[in-house]
């Protein structure tokens, strides 16, 4: 999958997108201009010292990413959709674009790709939600769909066994 934030303004959430990008095997593409500096120091400040684990690419502005990606399958999340973003069927290598936190993708290139625009439902008194906290519910659904490609579904324990009968509780063995 491949997440594209478009003019992201906050560090920590292009951060935290990051992270999950790398735990996710997802690419991250960012469309300039960002509201930060991509130096390390920088990055390490707001918690991406993973940051050479992650597969991204930067884009001078939206025309320089669709000329290089001319035939992706590019999903529009934003708040002004008229569908969910469980109504699509996402593809293993489809792009799925976020909009800058204080105001979402440019109407200038929605208006153009209706049918690609989907949402993520919430009540009427709240404007938007937080930028990583969006990215993550959108991806892992599509990776849900796409049977979670390359990753480990399943997980143990570090120091007991799931199937020992009896197991330690307060420091006693029950």
């Amino acid at each position: 999958m491949h997440i594209v934030l478009h003019q992201p303004e906050i560090p920590q959430n292009t951060g935290n997108i990051g992270r999950t990008c790398v735990a996710t095997g997802s690419s991250l593409h960012l469309i300039e201009p960002l509201g930060f500096r991509l130096q390390v120091k920088d990055l390490k400040r707001a918690g991406m010292d993973y940051w050479e684990k992650l597969d991204y690419t930067r884009y001078i502005n939206y025309e320089d990413f669709r000329s290089k990606h001319p035939d992706a399958k590019v999903w529009l999340a934003t708040t002004k959709a008229k569908r969910s973003y469980t109504d699509v069927s996402f593809g293993v290598d489809d792009f799925i674009m976020f909009g800058k936190e204080s105001a979402g993708i440019p109407e200038e290139i929605l208006v153009d790709h209706e049918e690609d625009c989907i949402r993520i439902p919430m009540g009427h008194d709240i404007r938007s939600l937080n930028l990583s906290n969006a990215v993550a519910i959108v991806l892992y659904e599509a990776l849900r769909q796409n049977g979670f490609p390359g990753m480990e579904e399943k997980g143990e324990l570090h120091r007991l066994n799931w199937n020992d009968a009896a197991h330690v509780v307060g420091g006693r063995k029950m």
